[in-house]
């Protein structure tokens, strides 16, 4: 029989808990894709890599654990202990599994190069699969988004902010036009920690470069901004674009350039766009015949003008003023989806 050393029994061991780590993480990323996505691709690949892994697991490995002196199992971490939504515990488990991999793929190779080989493949797997399921989340929210906060520059921006995250929103632009760059840098990565933590998406108004810094979900364009295409170099497939627009062309023009979504407005008047005509309620009629792509009416909207405006077929609003200087941002917010919310279902 033959003797196993020390060095051998240790490396089985880290064979051992991080087979058992990355398929234990799989698992859970699975039951999402499987039961919460009902994405059978992308929970049949999950399955693939835990059936491969398990190939993996061999006796010897099992036999060399020794759980009850393992110092690991005391150790933890106070963001282990709770999960703030789904986007947070995929994340978690997502890492888990990479980092699995990666202990995997360097030890294995003193067990066997190819078990190293298939999980260093496997590890780059999993990276396509965490920017599809990125990008996947980020198109169903903002599908289930029916209330678009802007913001305006104010004292008490991350306060206000909150309260609206607090009444059910989920989709901020952080819009700033004056301040200095470097205010700009750190409010936009407060901002975006923020919204992260709600499970909201965070957009930023105009600057790709600032958006791309904070890992934004995305950037929202005016007409004479950076081209759809050239923002999506910078940001990559997975950010979601937005773009204004004022009129049938211009709507038109920005569905086929490849927006995720479109700004129509401004509805009424706003100091917001000063100088800017009203596209008016007629431009917002036409959106809810025509566009193929998810949109949010835009510009003067308030509680006492709301209806008017689901009444033109608006299914989503955008609104800056109306929340931003509002006393009470977050029963705002509430009341706006709550009206938003009991509308016919519509597919933008």
């Amino acid at each position: 029989m033959v003797k196993i050393t020390n060095q051998e029994m240790a490396i089985y061991r880290i064979l051992d808990a991080n087979l058992d780590r990355a398929r234990e993480g799989l698992r859970i990323i699975e039951e999402w894709c499987r039961l919460g996505l009902n994405h059978s691709q992308w929970a049949g690949e999950c399955k693939e890599m835990r059936q491969q892994l398990g190939s993996w697991h061999q006796e010897e490995f099992r036999m060399a654990r020794d759980t009850p002196n393992d110092p690991g199992t005391e150790l933890t971490h106070p963001q282990e202990e709770q999960r703030s939504n789904i986007e947070q515990l995929l994340q978690a488990n997502l890492c888990r599994v990479q980092e699995a991999l990666r202990v995997l793929e360097e030890y294995g190779k003193l067990y066997n190069p190819e078990m190293g080989t298939a999980c260093k493949k496997m590890r780059y797997q999993v990276y396509s699969l965490e920017s599809n399921l990125i990008s996947y989340r980020r198109q169903q929210k903002l599908q289930e988004s029916l209330l678009y906060l802007i913001t305006s520059p104010s004292s008490q921006l991350l306060e206000v902010v909150e309260a609206a995250l607090q009444g059910g929103l989920t989709l901020v632009q952080y819009r700033e036009k004056e301040a200095e760059d470097r205010l700009r840098l750190a409010t936009a990565y407060k901002l975006c920690k923020l919204c992260h933590s709600y499970g909201a998406l965070f957009i930023v108004n105009d600057r790709v470069d600032l958006a791309n810094a904070v890992n934004a979900d995305g950037v929202h364009l005016g007409q004479n901004d950076l081209p759809i295409a050239l923002a999506r170099q910078v940001l990559g497939g997975q950010k979601l674009v937005g773009k204004s627009t004022t009129n049938p062309e211009e709507m038109q023009r920005a569905i086929a350039e490849g927006a995720d979504y479109i700004g129509v407005g401004p509805v009424y008047e706003t100091p917001t766009k000063p100088g800017k005509a009203a596209a008016g309620l007629d431009y917002v009629a036409y959106a809810t015949k025509h566009a193929s792509i998810p949109w949010f009416a835009i510009g003067g909207i308030e509680p006492n003008n709301l209806d008017e405006v689901i009444g033109a077929g608006a299914k989503r609003v955008a609104v800056v003023r109306g929340i931003m200087e509002s006393e009470q941002p977050s029963l705002v917010t509430q009341y706006f989806i709550s009206r938003l919310m009991n509308q016919p279902s519509s597919k933008s």
